[in-house]
Formats: structure tokens, sequence, C-alpha cells
């Protein structure tokens, strides 16, 4: 459980503090040739992790993406990696890079409501507050008088939408390697967004330019995807969104000390209502009995409690290791989280 929540808050660090800079781009850059620049970044920078591992015969201790794993990837880069970049740049370019950098905690509520209505994970009366006090938080910030909303607001939790999307299906990858899956979204979801602003008109950047938004998206888009990956797969996905709503805190602060903005009452208040539904989820306990249902699939592990299984000769040797095993049925109490291992039911 300690590590996933490592793994979310990093992710969500770095993908907080890719915001500031990528405004401070868009200067110069048109914002749907961002959005490809930087996925490319990040498919790129993996790519080279990637072969290089293979080139070093490393040990490959996650599973490979499977056949049937492509439809799901192919949905995720749709609405992550080419609808969600796209309104986030088109938004960025119509507000500042503090209020922006707030406004993508929706990414948070949009996700926990999706995971808790269409995926059923469980919810309690903690997580809803807590949900519902990031929401007024970015209504505070969006809102501009007279019953109207800014347009870049609305861009941006258009792309909060996605993402909240795009993370409740990449959870049906987790299991998967995720420097690949990373990688594949990068390398896609940015040739597609880079020839479809070639096609409208927009001008190629400067060589300097290219070069830093390549590093903006390696490390806010590309590591910061990777690690949400595996936080998937130990928290949950409504549970990882709730953590990752640190992103937009660090933008913020990143914001006005790097880029001058002002510190308005609007974005204190704002602050301090996502400060507290971040607390609220970070604050949770969750243990009671539960059962484990006959199981078999294949990702990364250790032998430890949920995994106490047989090997024969073609099981890789040390741990931990990727393989196709078998979890027979068990009931026990420890706390847990909704993790690939602990999808069942509750009782009301």
């Amino acid at each position: 459980m300690r590590i996933g929540i490592v793994f979310a808050l990093v992710s969500a660090g770095l993908f907080g503090a890719s915001t500031p800079f990528a405004k401070h781009l868009l200067g110069t850059i048109d914002p749907w040739m961002m959005a490809g620049l930087l996925y490319l970044g990040a498919g790129s920078g993996l790519a080279v992790i990637h072969l290089s591992r293979a080139a070093l015969s490393l040990p490959a201790p996650e599973a490979p993406l499977r056949r049937t794993d492509v439809p799901w990837l192919a949905l995720v880069i749709l609405a992550g990696g080419v609808l969600g970049p796209l309104l986030l740049m088109f938004g960025l370019s119509r507000t500042d890079a503090a209020s922006a950098s707030l406004l993508l905690n929706l990414e948070g509520v949009a996700t926990m409501a999706i995971a808790w209505v269409a995926f059923r994970e469980n919810v309690d009366r903690r997580l809803l507050l807590g949900a519902l006090a990031i929401l007024l938080g970015a209504a505070v910030l969006s809102w501009q008088g007279q019953a109207t909303f800014d347009l870049g607001a609305v861009l941006i939790a258009g792309a909060c939408l996605c993402w909240g999307i795009d993370n409740n299906l990449t959870r049906k990858l987790s299991s998967a390697d995720p420097v690949q899956i990373a990688m594949l979204k990068g390398l896609i979801a940015g040739t597609i967004n880079l020839l479809i602003a070639l096609g409208h008109g927009a001008a190629f950047p400067s060589a300097e330019d290219v070069a830093a938004a390549a590093v903006v998206g390696f490390f806010g888009y590309g590591v910061s995807l990777a690690l949400f990956v595996l936080a998937l797969r130990h928290l949950g996905t409504a549970r990882t969104g709730a953590y990752f709503s640190l992103a937009p805190f660090v933008g913020a602060v990143l914001a006005i000390a790097l880029l001058g903005e002002a510190i308005t009452p609007q974005l204190v208040i704002a602050g301090l209502l996502m400060a507290l539904g971040l607390w609220l989820h970070l604050s949770e306990q969750h243990e009671h009995e539960h059962p484990h249902e006959a199981l078999e699939h294949e990702h990364r592990h250790q032998h430890d409690e949920h995994h106490q299984h047989t090997h024969d000769a073609a099981a890789p040797a040390g741990e931990p290791h990727s393989h196709w095993h078998r979890h027979t049925p068990m009931v026990h109490r420890h706390p847990h989280y909704p993790d690939i291992h602990h999808r069942h039911g509750h009782s009301v």
C-alpha cells in the first residue's frame, strides 16, 4: 500500500510541475503542436529506456502487453493521449498557469466519479466529502461572476474528463509493463497530434523549443504516466486519482514562483478547499475480512501471502518476476485498497 502511494504522489508531482513549463512554452509554440511534442518527448524517452533494457539483456520482471490489450490501449490513446492534451493546451492558452494547475484537480474528481459509478469501486463518506471539497475548489477558481465560466477553465475541465476516462481504462492494462504502455501512448498520440498540427498550418518551433518540450514531456507525461500505472496496480483507480490531486498544487506553486503570477483570494480559497479534499483521502483507513475468488493472470509479483503458487521449469528465476499464475480461493483480513487482487464487493 505504501509504495503505491509513493508512486501516485511522485507521478502527481512530475505532472503538476509540467503545467507551468508548458504554459511558458505556449508563448512560442502552437497548442496543437505542443500536445504532439509533449507526448513524442514522453514516448521517445521511454523508447530509449525500453530498447536499452533489451540491448543489455536485462531481466524483464513486468508482463508484456498482449493482443487482447490492444482495444483498451487504443481507447486510452484517443481519450488521454489525443483529446486530453489538446484541450489542455487550448485551455492553457486562455488562462493563467496557477489557475490552470489547480483546475487540473478536476481530473481526480472525474477519475473517482467514473470509478465509483461505472466500475463500482468501493466508496465511503470520507472519500465523497473529499471529492466534493475538490470540486468546490475548482468551481471557485473558474467562476467569473454573472453566471459565466471562463472558456479556458471549461476547456481544461474537458481535458480532465478525458483523462478521467483514460485513467479508468488504463486500469485494465495496469498488470502489464508500465514503460511499454506509456511509451506506446506517447509515440502514437504524439505523432497524431503533430501531424494534425502540421496539417492545419502550425509552424514548426525552433530546435531549442522542441528540446525543451521533449524534456517536459518525458518527465511530466512519460515518467509520470509509468508511475501512475504502477499506482493503479496497487491502489485502484479512485484512490490513485485522489492522490494525484497533489499535481495542481505543485503546478500552482511553481507558476507563482517561476512565472511571477499573483496570489489572489480566489486562488487561496480554492487551494484550501482542495487541500481539505486531499487530506480526507490521504487519511483514509480501509480494513475488513474479505474473500479472494480463484483468479488467473500475469503481472510482476513476489511470493507474498497472495502469491503462494508453484512453478514449472519455464518459470523465471528470482523475485520479483512475471509469469502466468493462479490464485486459489481464500478469506483473510488486512488493510487494503482495491488493487488488482482486491476488487471485491462490499456490504452496505
